[in-house]
């Protein structure tokens, strides 16, 4: 098959990244493969040109964003493969499962109406610790036609092309904005139940769950923004969610502790409700009891996070300010 290409895109990866690169070696397809480095400090770019690799080298002096150095990988093989039918994009500190591209390849081939194909993303350490389980279970999405997938996943180029790819200023839930816009013009975007990359999320402490949380809560209220009052409300109910439980709890619970303690009860009442529903939810789609606890009690507290990345991008927008990438890592 040809017009196959490869971009992965990474900052600062390390060992991760040098994984990433040794995975293709047992991809026995002809491919064209590019590197794009955000600003990365250590060994990444020299790893890429050693392996033989094209690097492209995003300028320091634009905010780097993940959609901005997917399309600079797209561009630059544009340039290079003018047959280009596939793109694969993946994560610097993932690796390639070796019987990925094809199968995702043929099933782009068979269903003409799919601009994107994804498969399962599992973590290599998931007992490595609670957030780097949890996220394992966040990739474990449902198999079937979907509105959304994630940073790894196989596209149509023509698909690609016919909605201008990535929105380079959108810093987080890029792939979703994307999505949206292939589903408007009529594509399809597909999960099939086949072994796609391995992640090493590489995540220990609860500092970095939070920022994530906040990385989320910025891409909610941006989301919304942009295509909340359109018919799908895309978003909105999520923003709903974050400024429920990350905003108006928090503010209950502080008025009743400030001018009416005994009112108290009512937001610690209905916090320990959600709880309980979430960890009953959390169980009910496999996760093991003692797991879906403290799932549940990390999902309730980081609403609050996600407040604070949805007001991060409020008051950007009304200063007029650039959204700058959240780092958790």
């Amino acid at each position: 098959m040809a017009g196959l290409a490869i971009v992965a895109i990474g900052r600062n990866e390390g060992t991760r990244f040098q994984k990433c690169l040794e995975s293709f070696k047992s991809v026995n397809l002809d491919f064209t493969f590019v590197y794009v480095d955000s600003g990365s400090t250590d060994n990444s770019v020299q790893h890429a040109n050693e392996t033989g690799y094209a690097v492209v080298e995003l300028d320091t002096t634009t905010p780097f964003t993940a959609a901005r150095a997917r399309n600079a990988g797209v561009n630059f093989l544009k340039e290079m493969q003018p047959d280009l039918a596939y793109i694969q994009f993946i994560d610097g500190d993932c690796q390639i499962d070796a019987k990925w591209l094809s199968t995702a390849m043929e099933t782009l081939d068979k269903e003409p109406e799919l601009a994107v194909v994804c498969g399962r993303r599992a973590e290599i350490k998931p007992d490595a610790s609670l957030y780097n389980l949890l996220i394992d279970k966040e990739w474990d999405t449902p198999i079937g036609y979907a509105k959304a997938c994630g940073g790894d996943a196989m596209y149509r180029a023509s698909a690609f092309f016919d909605v201008n790819g990535f929105n380079d200023s959108i810093i987080a839930g890029e792939e979703p904005e994307l999505c949206y816009r292939l589903r408007k013009q009529g594509w399809k975007i597909k999960r099939i139940d086949e072994a796609m990359t391995y992640h090493d999320a590489a995540l220990y402490s609860f500092g970095a769950w939070w920022k994530r949380a906040e990385r989320y809560g910025h891409a909610a209220f941006e989301g919304a923004w942009r295509y909340g009052r359109e018919s799908e409300h895309y978003s909105v109910r999520e923003v709903a969610g974050i400024i429920a439980w990350g905003c108006g709890l928090p503010l209950l619970i502080i008025a009743a502790g400030l001018y009416y303690f005994p009112l108290l009860a009512l937001p610690v009442s209905i916090s320990l409700f959600q709880w309980f529903r979430l960890t009953s939810y959390f169980k009910s789609t496999g996760n093991r009891p003692e797991i879906a606890t403290k799932r549940a009690g990390l999902t309730l507290i980081c609403k609050i996070a996600e407040m604070k990345g949805g007001l991060r991008f409020v008051l950007n927008k009304i200063l007029g300010k650039r959204n700058k990438i959240i780092e958790y890592k």
